[in-house]
């Protein structure tokens, strides 16, 4: 993998998590999630995603469920200190401080 692909993987895993802090319930199912990251300028196939989650999961970042078929992501508390800078992780970028 180059220092480029790298670092478009360490950016995604961040902004999903990101993501999951703007929900009341720190919880998204993968089809919001998808929008979101394009929005953030990561355009992502579906399968990315979903081996992005399950990374994240494996870490105890977010657990993974599946409701009807769609796998449904929910941050947990590690996880929300990872997205705040206030714990890191390899292979999640560490959030720049706010201007």
């Amino acid at each position: 993998m180059n220092s480029f692909e790298r670092l478009l993987n360490e950016d995604r895993r961040l902004v999903i998590l990101r993501v999951l802090t703007e929900d009341p319930g720190y919880r998204a199912n993968a089809y919001v999630l998808r929008p979101a990251l394009e929005a953030m300028g990561h355009t992502v196939a579906m399968d990315k995603l979903e081996g992005d989650l399950a990374w994240l999961a494996e870490l105890g970042l977010l657990t993974i469920g599946r409701s009807s078929g769609i796998t449904v992501a929910t941050l947990t508390a590690r996880g929300l200190d990872v997205a705040a800078g206030r714990a890191t992780v390899p292979g999640v970028k560490r959030p720049e401080p706010e201007a």
